[in-house]
């Protein structure tokens, strides 16, 4: 197949390798020309993934209309904010037979609503659309090492042709049909991420990990059921897989984030260390404001939030959480 990958980054340049690594044939876009002339001459992410060669199978390009005008199937991994830019952008020169996937793990910034419903605003509701997602750092899928993910479609044949393009011996892709799920697991995520990292830098240790990542998976289940996700997604690959990367390993931006922020260090320069986009940051906001308009309680996403917008500071986000009235840890994580 004709795959275009859309997104130059850590984890658009790993899937991207991925794909050309499972025979097809992949044009990477990135929208800044001097990234990609890089790209193209040292035949390698030099900036993201340095000891990943690019096969012969993978081009790249700076010319959108040029990525996607005869591909089979594209593939979005842009942060959220420019997603819905990117997939309007891309829409003119696509053709009507191609699929959409995306990588994107984010709501929408204006919105506040599921990246599959700005697919549907852009692309109509009848092109083949599908969404990954899992426990996944683009340095160990460039590198090789054994993984699994979820695809998520409405369409059946849909999810199967995504997953058959990623699926190798290291590389395992499971379907679903539960497209909510997969993308709120990979939204809320970013932002429990944020609160495991600030637990660190505050030199909590490993009993407050723990104690927070399963109070986590709480608002997360909370938050997925009731916009329609489904138990089994939000405890699969795609929800506490994901969950439990991002908040105990160090490749995690987010985790990172949470780290310098709980260590003293400002939410700018913290980002600018980071040098690339922390989506839990932007992803705080989008889901403190869901979970207060629906009256689902996320305390601790909502510390996030408040520390990230109303100058809380981080030992004072984890007295309100100590301090809050002891109750019984119901079932399923839904107290």
């Amino acid at each position: 197949m004709t795959i275009s990958v859309i997104g130059a980054g850590s984890w658009g340049t790993a899937l991207a390798l991925l794909i050309a690594r499972n025979g097809h044939q992949v044009l990477l876009w990135g929208h800044h020309p001097e990234h990609i002339a890089n790209l193209g001459r040292d035949r390698c992410n030099k900036r993201y993934l340095p000891e990943a060669p690019f096969p012969e199978t993978l081009q790249v390009t700076a010319d959108l209309g040029e990525a996607v005008e005869q591909c089979e199937l594209a593939l979005v991994s842009v942060p959220s904010h420019a997603f819905r830019a990117t997939l309007m952008a891309m829409h003119p020169a696509m053709p009507d037979s191609a699929g959409l996937a995306w990588a994107t793990k984010g709501l929408e910034k204006t919105s506040g609503r599921l990246l599959s419903d700005v697919v549907t605003d852009i692309m109509g509701a009848d092109r083949p659309a599908a969404v990954l997602s899992g426990p996944t750092f683009a340095s160990e899928v460039a590198a090789g090492k054994p993984t699994a993910i979820t695809v998520a479609s409405r369409q059946t044949d849909m999810a199967a042709k995504t997953a058959a393009l990623l699926h190798n011996k290291y590389f395992r892709a499971y379907t679903t049909s539960d497209i909510v799920g997969v993308q709120l697991g990979g939204a809320t995520k970013n932002v429990l991420a944020i609160a495991a990292g600030m637990a660190d830098g505050l030199g909590f240790g490993a009993n407050a990990r723990a104690a927070l990542i399963t109070r986590g998976l709480a608002e997360l289940l909370r938050l997925g059921l009731a916009m329609g996700g489904r138990m089994e997604t939000l405890m699969g690959l795609a929800g506490v897989g994901d969950l439990l990367l991002t908040c105990t390993d160090n490749q995690s931006r987010n985790r990172r984030f949470g780290l310098g922020l709980g260590q003293g260090l400002s939410r700018e320069e913290v980002t600018a260390q980071i040098g690339q986009e922390i989506e839990g940051a932007t992803a705080a906001s989008i889901i403190y404001k869901l979970a207060c308009e629906k009256g689902i309680e996320m305390p601790i996403t909502e510390q996030v939030y408040r520390i990230l917008n109303e100058g809380m500071t981080p030992a004072e986000a984890v007295d309100n959480l100590l301090l809050r009235e002891p109750k019984p840890e119901m079932a399923q994580g839904m107290a």
